[in-house]
């Protein structure tokens, strides 16, 4: 893992308390999802807040979905993290 990669991971660490191994757990279970169908999708939220121990709101956690299932994810991190924000 490159110094890089490895700072990403301690940021989520810090600021999400995940540690990187149930990230990589997550990303191994999703790899071959279908992220236009909702369940799948808002079964995934669940699951990431579960682990981060932010409970999510109904509509944030309908945002997300819609968001996702439409394949509108921003591009890169700092409007992703905006986005979470809202």
């Amino acid at each position: 893992m490159s110094d890089n990669q490895k700072g990403i991971f301690n940021q989520i660490k810090n600021k999400a308390n995940i540690k990187p191994d149930d990230i990589f757990n997550v990303a191994n279970s999703v790899q071959n999802a279908d992220f236009t169908d909702e369940a799948t999708v808002r079964d995934l939220v669940k699951q990431l807040s579960q682990m981060a121990n932010k409970p999510i709101s109904k509509e944030k956690e309908d945002k997300l979905v819609q968001t996702i299932t439409q394949n509108k994810i921003p591009k890169d991190i700092n409007t992703l993290g905006q986005q979470f924000k809202k």
